[in-house]
């Protein structure tokens, strides 16, 4: 069954990653209006959660939100299917890095965690592989049907870049420090834990949640760089990164430091465009099983 569900839908996807430009995103907005209008996908989510974190705004300010972050939200999917045959020319013609410099320099003396948000384009976060002399790992959640994630594999890794499990990451860090190979790692670091493995909560947008902390674990396990990788939309189909260094020495930070750090710049970078931050997924959905010992943070 799931090579007959990849056999019949991969075509299609081919087909979208070829599409001239105007037509791609006049495409998109033809799957927005199915989306938005007549599927109507996770609209309730999207608005609780923006009305959860943004009490202050009107309800016309976070309907023009949720419209914007559902225009946006299909334009980040075909941008993915995009990467499939996306050249090299083209990734570095619309995915800016403004201060690559920064960590070229790093890299020189330690292995770089590179934490990021699910804001704007994560997918072609893996490009950063072009610009640096380190071993490029990209962590990734494990797609299902095995068909699609070699799929998703291939084309994340087209610019080197090698992708690892969430299971696999830690393994894979220790094994390139103990051989002294030094190593860039792009993580993906605001998702919601479950609750029997959250170890750390804290106010994120206001709100008391678990946080997931594995980031900052391994860099003060392993005394590694750690830099905050900002990705702002231009315009559509054009983004800009920007690394923003938390520590280059995580050993000599406190606890909890790199963690607050990373929240703090992630809010930061959601208030700026709150429309290009994703959502739809239930980030919040934890908020009611504050352990005893963090109550403190929700009345804070």
């Amino acid at each position: 069954m799931q090579l007959l569900v990849f056999i019949l839908v991969y075509p299609f996807l081919w087909l979208i990653s070829i599409l001239p430009y105007r037509l791609f995103y006049l495409f998109s907005d033809f799957v927005f209006f199915l989306v938005y209008h007549v599927i109507g996908y996770r609209r309730k989510v999207v608005r609780e959660n923006l009305e959860l974190v943004f009490p202050e705004k009107s309800t016309k300010e976070i309907h023009r939100i949720q419209k914007d972050f559902f225009k946006h939200m299909c334009d980040l999917f075909l941008e993915m299917v995009k990467t499939m045959n996306l050249s090299k020319a083209d990734i570095k013609k619309r995915y800016h890095i403004v201060n690559v410099e920064l960590i070229q320099e790093i890299e020189k003396e330690k292995s770089i965690l590179v934490p990021c948000s699910h804001y704007a384009n994560w997918e072609w976060n893996v490009s950063l592989n072009l610009y640096v002399q380190s071993k490029g790992y990209a962590v990734y959640q494990k797609v299902a049907n095995k068909y699609f994630d070699k799929m998703v594999k291939d084309f994340r890794s087209k610019w080197n870049t090698e992708m690892i499990t969430t299971h696999e990451t830690v393994k894979t860090v220790i094994r390139n420090e103990k051989k002294g190979v030094k190593s860039i790692y792009g993580m993906v670091s605001d998702q919601s834990p479950m609750v029997v493995h959250a170890h750390y909560w804290d106010t994120f947008m206001g709100v008391t949640v678990p946080i997931y902390n594995g980031t900052e674990v391994l860099a003060r396990k392993l005394d590694l760089a750690v830099v905050f990788l900002k990705v702002s939309k231009v315009k559509r189909g054009y983004y800009q990164a920007e690394f923003i260094p938390i520590t280059v020495s995580a050993r000599n930070t406190e606890p909890n430091e790199i963690t607050k750090k990373f929240i703090e710049l992630t809010e930061q970078q959601i208030k700026e465009r709150p429309e290009h931050y994703l959502w739809s997924h239930k980030r919040w959905k934890h908020r009611d099983k504050v352990p005893p010992e963090f109550l403190d943070l929700s009345k804070a």
